[in-house]
């Protein structure tokens, strides 16, 4: 392989999102400090994405080297992409992806606090339901942390009647750094670029945000219960930390359902 191959120009650009993450560090770190705040008052981070942004959801919790305290909110009917054509199809989602008064009707399902915060990731910040559910924390006083790729965002038109984007309604925002349109290398002869970067810089900036909340949770003296290898801690110990992180995580969960409708 050379130095001028698709695979090695992609690489290259991907070493640039590390940097543009990096300049992040002390956004990154008061994002960890609501974050740990929350956790430690009980709570838990509300994280939501739609579309293929429904990758940071799930890198953030549950999976190895992440631990309880995030609520992932996942909606199938806006991010389950594998069928592409057909019932449950792409062409539905990226409808209902813009249907106004959806976010309301996903939080309806949780009752949500003022020491609660939020993570909302969408690449562009234009399309109407992530734009809503940051609006809707908002108007119940939760603080919102936005993962957006800024500079596809400038350059998008908003899905909203009032032109607004994500960005408006974020108290704390954070770049991918992918480029306009996400896609990052040029092949010769092809019209269009491949290869997007979104989800690389998406997936630093939610890694290094859960090193920070863990080092906050066990400098408080409350560390995590980290979803760790049998070959790391052992089998026996590795099944310990994650029934105990399983039931942690039920008993938060069971704080956002016990007074709904009251």
């Amino acid at each position: 392989m050379n130095n001028s191959s698709p695979a090695a120009t992609y690489l290259g650009l991907t070493r640039a999102l590390v940097d543009t993450v990096e300049q992040q560090l002390p956004q990154i770190g008061k994002a960890a400090d609501w974050f740990a705040q929350t956790i430690l008052a009980g709570r838990m981070v509300h994280v939501f994405g739609s579309g293929h942004s429904r990758i940071m959801v799930e890198e953030m919790w549950p999976r190895y080297g992440s631990f309880p305290g995030f609520n992932p909110i996942v909606e199938l009917s806006l991010s389950f992409h594998n069928l592409v054509v057909g019932a449950n199809g792409q062409r539905q989602a990226m409808f209902l992806e813009n249907v106004s008064g959806f976010a309301a009707r996903i939080l309806r399902n949780f009752d949500l606090a003022d020491t609660d915060t939020a993570l909302v990731i969408s690449s562009g910040g234009c399309n109407i339901v992530p734009v809503e559910m940051a609006e809707e924390f908002h108007k119940r006083g939760v603080r919102v942390v936005s993962i957006v790729s800024l500079a596809h965002l400038q350059a998008s038109t908003s899905k909203r009647a009032d032109g607004r984007k994500l960005t408006d309604f974020s108290d704390l925002v954070l770049d991918t750094g992918a480029p306009v349109g996400d896609a990052m290398v040029r092949i010769e002869g092809l019209e269009t670029p491949v290869a997007p970067g979104s989800t690389v810089g998406g997936c630093l900036l939610i890694n290094a945000i859960k090193a920070e909340v863990a080092l906050r949770l066990t400098q408080a003296g409350q560390p995590p219960r980290v979803l760790t290898a049998a070959n790391v801690v052992g089998a026996e110990r590795a099944s310990e930390i994650f029934e105990a992180a399983y039931d942690e995580h039920g008993r938060r969960l069971a704080k956002l359902y016990q007074n709904l409708g009251a």
